[in-house]
């Protein structure tokens, strides 16, 4: 997968042996009559946002940007295409700390909450999966587990960086 195209699809990351299949599913169900929406907020609720539709995927992130920005172990993440995530009020507080080209990280600038990060080269915006509480969050795998603080034995797949589709090796590690 190029740049960009992991948005408007959900990917559905399996184990198989030594490596990951990718499952590509629709994104909308064409007998659904309107999208699944969640709203979020950062934590004073001074900025409020909404999601619609399906995230493209959901997961654990273990890279040291990811865990020293979310001052936790790991960063749950739900990835969804650029124009599933709106700012419904608060848009003035929305404040944008650019560390890499990578991502682009939002938070409130009235409370310091994190709200998502923006990533470009991958065509997603990772909403953090704390800030949207009524969203089933079903992780898929875990994303650059080589930098992992945290090991964690939950069946899930272990990618070593990303996925090839998002221009990581593709390889796993063990559990």
């Amino acid at each position: 997968m190029r740049d960009g195209q992991a948005a408007g699809r959900i990917l559905d990351y399996r184990r198989k042996d030594d490596h990951v299949d990718t499952i590509e599913t629709s994104s909308s169900n064409p007998r659904t009559s309107a999208p699944d929406t969640y709203h979020g907020r950062c934590f004073c609720g001074g900025v409020r946002f909404h999601v619609t539709g399906k995230p493209a995927a959901m997961g654990y992130c273990q890279c040291e940007s990811c865990r020293s920005w979310s001052a936790s172990p790991v960063n749950a993440f739900t990835l969804w295409a650029p124009d599933a995530v709106k700012v419904d009020g608060g848009a003035d507080l929305v404040d944008t700390f650019h560390k890499t080209d990578r991502s682009l990280r939002k938070w409130c600038s009235a409370c310091g909450g994190h709200l998502f990060t923006e990533h470009p080269g991958w065509g997603v915006v990772d909403v953090y999966a704390a800030s949207i509480p009524d969203l089933p969050f079903t992780p898929q795998l875990h994303v650059n587990y080589q930098e992992t603080g945290l090991r964690m034995s939950d069946g899930l797949p272990k990618m070593k960086d990303m996925p090839a589709e998002m221009g990581g090796s593709g390889i796993t590690l063990p559990d």
